[in-house]
C-alpha cells in the first residue's frame, strides 16, 4: 500500500464539529480517489454529537429526541465527542474490495495501541470493535440483587436498558464485568476508497452512551482506556501510539481483492461473493 500520511484536525478546545470534518472526509476522498494524494488519515476530536449509521432502528436512538445525524457508513447509531480519539483513514483498496479485511486491519491497530497502554482487549465474534471481555457469565455480579439467571437481557428481545436504571447502563459495564466496547469501527468505500473509520475511548464521559443503544447491542456495554486503567489517560498521549500502530498494520499490509467464485448456471454465468457483508459499528 501507499505511504500513510497522518493530519491532525483539531482536539481539545480546537474540536472539530461532526459535519465539518465529514466534509473534510468527502474532499479527501475525491482526492485519493484521482491519486492526487496519497493513503490519509484523518485524526480528530469532536464536540458532543449522535451520529447513526444506515442500519439503525429508530427504536435505538435518544428517546428524549436528542438530534442525531445521520450518516452514510455502515453500522448503527453511536456518540462522539470530548475524550474520545476519531480516525477517519482514507485508502484506497482493491476491487473487488474485501470491506471485512479492512476493518480487521483497523482492529489490528487499535487492539495493539491498547496493549501498549496494559489493556488487554479482543475480537468479538459477530460484533466488530475492539472489546475488553468479561467475565464469565457465571461468575459476574448479580444484577440488581437478582440472579443471572432472571436477567431480563437474556430473555426479553424488547429489553430496553435506557429504562430500567443504572444497573444496565452501557457505561457500568466494567462494574457489571460484562464484555464492553473500547472502540467502534464503522466504515464506507465509495469507489474502492474508504471513508469513515473508528472511534477509540481514551477518557470519554461514558454515560453519554446511556441515551441511546449503542451499536444497537443490548447486553454490552462500553469501556474507555481511562476506566480500565484507573488513571487519567489523554489523548495526546494516545495519539504518536494509534500512529505508530496504524502506519505498521495499514502500510505493510498486503491488501487482495475480495474473492468471488464464478459458477456456470445455466446458459449464463452466476457470481457469488465469498466475502462476509461489511461489518457494523
Amino acid at each position: 500500500m501507499s505511504e500513510l500520511r497522518f493530519v491532525r484536525l483539531g482536539f481539545g478546545e480546537e474540536s472539530v464539529d461532526y459535519q465539518v470534518a465529514w466534509d473534510k472526509q468527502r474532499e479527501v476522498h475525491a482526492a485519493r480517489f484521482a491519486d492526487e494524494i496519497d493513503d490519509t488519515c484523518l485524526l480528530v476530536e469532536h464536540p458532543p454529537v449522535y451520529t447513526a449509521g444506515r442500519r439503525t432502528q429508530e427504536n435505538e436512538r435518544p428517546l428524549d429526541g436528542t438530534p442525531v445525524v445521520d450518516v452514510d457508513r455502515g453500522g448503527k447509531i453511536t456518540w462522539h465527542g470530548p475524550g474520545q480519539l476519531v480516525g477517519y483513514p482514507i485508502m484506497k483498496l482493491p476491487r473487488p474490495v474485501d470491506v471485512v479485511a479492512h476493518v480487521r486491519r483497523l482492529e489490528e491497530a487499535l487492539i495493539r495501541t491498547a496493549a501498549e497502554f496494559g489493556v488487554e482487549t479482543s475480537r468479538v465474534e459477530g460484533r466488530s470493535g475492539v472489546w475488553v471481555l468479561g467475565d464469565p457469565v457465571e461468575q459476574r455480579p448479580s444484577v440488581g440483587g437478582l440472579s443471572l439467571d432472571f436477567d431480563p437481557r437474556l430473555t426479553d428481545e424488547e429489553f430496553d436498558p435506557r429504562l430500567n436504571g443504572p444497573e444496565y447502563a452501557p457505561s457500568n459495564a466494567g462494574q457489571r464485568r460484562e464484555d464492553r466496547k473500547l472502540a467502534a469501527i464503522g466504515i464506507r468505500v465509495a469507489k474502492g476508497v474508504t471513508m469513515h473509520g473508528f472511534a477509540l475511548n481514551v477518557n470519554p464521559d461514558n454515560t453519554w452512551f446511556d441515551r441511546i443503544i449503542p451499536c444497537g447491542i443490548r447486553d454490552a456495554g462500553v469501556a474507555s482506556l481511562a476506566d480500565e486503567l484507573g488513571r487519567d489517560v489523554t489523548i495526546e498521549e494516545v495519539l504518536p501510539v494509534v500512529e505508530k500502530h496504524l502506519r505498521d498494520v495499514l502500510e505493510n499490509a498486503e491488501p487482495k481483492p475480495r474473492e468471488i467464485e464464478r459458477e456456470s448456471a445455466g446458459e449464463g454465468a452466476r457470481e457469488t461473493e465469498r466475502a462476509s457483508a461489511p461489518a457494523s459499528v
